[in-house]
């Protein structure tokens, strides 16, 4: 497992200095963004694609060895994710942004199915080990977030509907 522990060790790393790099954009982005609530939900939907999985990391190193505390923490932040994803997302300006989130959600689902189920894995004919489909999982996962990011960095304000303003 050595291996794995130095990938979570760098994936957390990673996962963090994004959500403090997207931080800094949403910053950037307040004066506009904290006007439509449509926009906030979404820049929180970006932090959670950047914190969920480094968490999930951090809990993994733990205890390495422990395949239990793994299964467990991968299977309720997963959940998580999921769930808290689909409720702040909202209607989707473009195609592209939808088909991003729907496939966080369901990477979610699957690393929640993996952690309470690692047999599936073999089941299915991968011959990978979970733990190892799991951080392919998350690794994409991730690439979502700065792809969702890239497209709400650039999402137009103004001409937003009253509608999508709150209060």
């Amino acid at each position: 497992m050595p291996m794995l522990t130095d990938f979570y060790i760098a994936f957390a790393t990673v996962c963090f200095t994004l959500l403090g790099l997207w931080i800094i954009v949403v910053q950037t982005r307040h004066a506009e963004w904290r006007r439509v609530s449509i926009h906030r939900r979404r820049a929180y939907g970006i932090a959670l694609h950047f914190s969920v999985p480094g968490l999930m990391s951090l809990l993994a190193l733990i205890d390495p060895a422990s395949k239990s505390l793994w299964r467990a923490s991968f299977a309720v932040a997963a959940v998580a994710g999921a769930v808290v994803l689909g409720l702040v997302r909202g209607p989707a300006p473009k195609v592209l942004g939808l088909a991003s989130y729907l496939a966080a959600i369901l990477l979610y689902v699957a690393i929640a199915i993996v952690a309470m189920s690692p047999g599936i894995v073999g089941d299915i004919g991968i011959s990978a080990r979970p733990v190892r489909v799991e951080a392919l999982l998350l690794t994409i996962l991730v690439f979502l977030g700065v792809n969702v990011a890239w497209l709400l960095l650039f999402d137009e304000t103004a001409g937003s509907s009253d509608a999508d303003k709150e209060d």
